[in-house]
């Protein structure tokens, strides 16, 4: 998995970095195709922004939250990419239950 980590109009810390890195560990135990991920936070005025490009195979999953403080803006993208993820695992499970059940009935 590639991990990239960009701030706009704010310097990534070693202690965001390892934050960020320990939020995404709960994402993709929930789903281990995760091929590439993509941070970028952002300081508009007094507005702390994050968003997320998870990349699984044949589909880019896109989140993004704001607060007033980067943890808890951190905190709600991961809740919110982790809904995401686990919808998008669902159905693609339901797709291959379906396959599946399509062949025993041929």
């Amino acid at each position: 998995m590639n991990l990239t980590i960009t701030g706009h109009h704010l310097e990534v810390t070693p202690a965001i970095h390892e934050y960020v890195e320990a939020k995404l560990e709960r994402v993709i135990r929930h789903f281990d195709h995760v091929t590439n991920v993509s941070v970028i936070m952002s300081v508009e005025k007094l507005r702390q922004k994050a968003e997320v490009t998870l990349h699984v195979r044949g589909r880019d999953i896109f989140a993004e939250a704001d607060s007033e403080d980067m943890y808890a803006t951190l905190d709600t993208l991961i809740d919110k990419l982790d809904r995401q993820l686990l919808k998008h695992k669902e159905k693609t499970g339901e797709h291959t239950r379906e396959a599946l059940k399509h062949q025993a009935a041929e």
